[in-house]
């Protein structure tokens, strides 16, 4: 059977303030320009996730899209939707969350989980891409699983 990628389509709104507090105010300002306004601002993010892999031969599917997309939600929709990514996402209490490093974010923690939801399907997780707008759309690989099981457990259990 041929290689197959499946892309599916995913939306979640969240705010942010570009600063870093490596930079003083002049440079913050040079670096991030309005987007670094002390009372943030917002995007309507869309994110691409792309899986590959070979169809299984009994179902004629690659995975199962309804279990993708609970995935997705679990791992990426719940902990970022409707968020204040400084505030309220761990990994940007020491990071700037411009959209680069984001895209680096969600692709890490999905990479964590998918050995636990597929791992045994034959189907790898190959790459991110964000639209923050129009004109600002982010692409990242996927890193390999580093095998942290006890991630995924951790965020199902959160969405109780």
């Amino acid at each position: 059977m041929a290689d197959v990628r499946l892309t599916r389509r995913y939306r979640f709104s969240a705010s942010h303030r570009l600063h870093s507090e490596q930079l003083s105010v002049e440079e913050n300002r040079a670096v991030y320009g309005k987007c670094n306004n002390p009372y943030g601002h917002g995007h309507d993010y869309v994110v691409d996730v792309t899986i590959r892999g070979y169809v299984d031969e009994t179902r004629g599917r690659l995975i199962s899209i309804d279990a993708l997309d609970q995935f997705v939600q679990a791992v990426v929709l719940k902990n970022f939707d409707r968020r204040n990514l400084n505030v309220e996402v761990s990994e940007f209490a020491t990071l700037s969350p411009t959209t680069e490093v984001l895209s680096q974010v969600i692709a890490r923690r999905l990479s964590e989980a998918w050995p636990i939801a597929f791992g045994g399907s034959g189907a790898r997780l190959e790459k991110l891409r964000i639209r923050e707008t129009r004109n600002n759309i982010f692409e990242v690989l996927a890193p390999e699983p580093v095998g942290r099981e006890d991630k995924f457990d951790e965020i199902s259990e959160s969405r109780s």
